[in-house]
């Protein structure tokens, strides 16, 4: 681990401001910033993606820890302060682009390094869902996630059966959720106006959604999640387009009752589920 430095560039000197656009709410607690850290439980030498940093307050404290730091920021004002503030860090490498158009595998191989990687970060919240997807299900995922999302997404992504959501399906077929702690809007500037929570994800060595699966798996949980007040046997049959009866016999098929919710199921049963309705999808056809 490196001993590192505490660098932090000059944003009220250079006449910078948060750029409500990008989501920009910065993170200045520093036992909070110390809290998260911790909570990801690098390993020595461990190589770490951190996405948003902005004006590298978290960027300083993972510097201090990690054998390779890849911070990817978007903002064309921010991302070359970092990369002169870091230009005689070499294990640290700043990357101007969107976190979401670059692959990991093309994160770390730009940076010269190798997986295993983790990924912590104070995420822009407009992007929370379709970042934690990008990384999940990439070829080459993280061991561990640690994010700083709002409380609200966050509780969603833990909940269990019967008050499970579609974000709650996507992020638990590949990682245990769970909340380290909640953030109150002081400790950003500009405080959001939403309560925050650092969430961990310790994703699954074995994903619970084989790759050959997960189109067909997703298309059956979107449709029963389409319609949250009606029941599976009918959000199915109008989300799938397929009759009433057939929704209804592939449920019965997987011990499942008709009259349930998609709120009600856990993975297990929305595997089991889409293996009936492949099923019956294809004799509809």
């Amino acid at each position: 681990m490196n001993s590192g430095r505490t660098l932090l560039p000059d944003l009220r000197a250079a006449g910078l401001s948060p750029r409500k656009g990008l989501g920009q709410h910065y993170l200045t607690d520093k036992n909070i910033l110390a809290g998260i850290v911790q909570a990801a439980d690098l390993p020595e030498e461990s190589v770490v993606i951190e996405v948003g940093p902005g004006p590298g307050t978290l960027t300083a404290e993972l510097a201090a820890v990690s054998g390779h730091l890849i911070a990817v920021e978007l903002d064309d004002r921010l991302a070359p302060m970092l990369a002169d503030l870091y230009a005689d860090v070499p294990h640290v490498h700043i990357v101007h682009g969107d976190a979401l158009a670059l692959s990991p595998e093309q994160l770390l191989i730009q940076s010269g390094c190798l997986p295993p990687y983790f990924v912590v970060a104070n995420l822009p919240y407009y992007i929370t869902s379709p970042l934690l997807r990008h990384f999940l299900e990439a070829g080459t995922a993280p061991i561990r996630m640690v994010v700083t999302i709002q409380l609200d997404v966050a509780q969603r992504i833990v909940a269990r059966p019967p008050r499970m959501s579609l974000l709650a399906v996507a992020v638990q077929a590949y990682a245990l959720p769970s909340i380290v702690r909640r953030l109150a809007a002081g400790a950003f500037t500009p405080p959001p106006k939403v309560t925050s929570a650092v969430l961990k994800l310790d994703v699954l060595e074995d994903a619970q959604v084989a790759v050959e699966e997960r189109d067909q798996f997703f298309r059956v949980v979107r449709a029963g999640f389409g319609q949250k007040r009606k029941i599976l046997r009918n959000s199915l049959a109008s989300g799938l387009s397929i009759s009433p009866a057939r929704s209804e016999a592939a449920l019965l098929a997987s011990a499942l009752s008709p009259k349930q919710r998609a709120q009600e199921l856990d993975i297990p049963q929305w595997l089991d589920l889409m293996r009936a309705l492949q099923v019956e999808m294809t004799d509809e056809d």
